[in-house]
């Protein structure tokens, strides 16, 4: 049976989002097409000019949910997340993408310098060796339009597996806090 993250673990991922300002632009999904240029206001959001911290609320046993929040902060010129985030699971040689979210929505944000956003993974831990689990053993993240990633080493247990090599897990939306 699966338990459903708890509330407190929202509440933590809601504090992690702080202020960023929307251009009001909507996104029409996962632009990942290469770098359009970097440091100019406007430009897109790279891994290498931002901070991103993770924090999870790890799924205590298999079939449990889990959550790993991710907050993305713009160290540099006003830039732009145009889509949704990326996340890429690495298990030895056999990296898997997660889904997005079945609902999650893209939109165009532009993130101030200093301004910071966050996104979640939810995940099913699945059994420890198990053939329907994935060993993962890190989380690469790509920001939408960038092709560079960032590294998290795992060690939040075996992912559940859903179908032939899926993960039973999906990445949502950024978010933001005030206006």
């Amino acid at each position: 049976m699966r338990a459903i993250a708890p509330a407190a673990a929202v509440a933590v991922a809601a504090a992690l989002v702080l202020t960023a300002c929307d251009d009001g632009g909507g996104g029409a999904g996962d632009s990942r097409a290469g770098d359009r240029g970097a440091g100019r206001d406007g430009a897109v959001c790279r891994v290498d000019e931002v901070d991103i911290e993770a924090g999870a609320s790890a799924a205590p046993a298999a079939g449990d949910t889990g959550t790993v929040s991710f907050t993305v902060t713009n160290r540099g010129a006003a830039c732009t997340l145009d889509g949704l985030p990326a996340v890429t699971l690495s298990a030895g040689d056999a990296p898997v993408e997660v889904p997005a979210e079945q609902a999650a929505r893209a939109r165009k944000l532009t993130l101030a310098e200093g301004a910071a956003v966050s996104f979640t993974l939810t995940y099913v831990r699945g059994e420890a060796g198990g053939g329907r689990s994935l060993a993962v053993k890190s989380a690469d993240v790509a920001l939408p339009g960038a092709s560079d990633t960032r590294g998290f080493p795992w060690s939040y247990g075996e992912v559940a597996l859903k179908g032939e090599g899926l993960p039973d897990a999906s990445v949502g939306p950024f978010q933001q806090a005030g206006d």
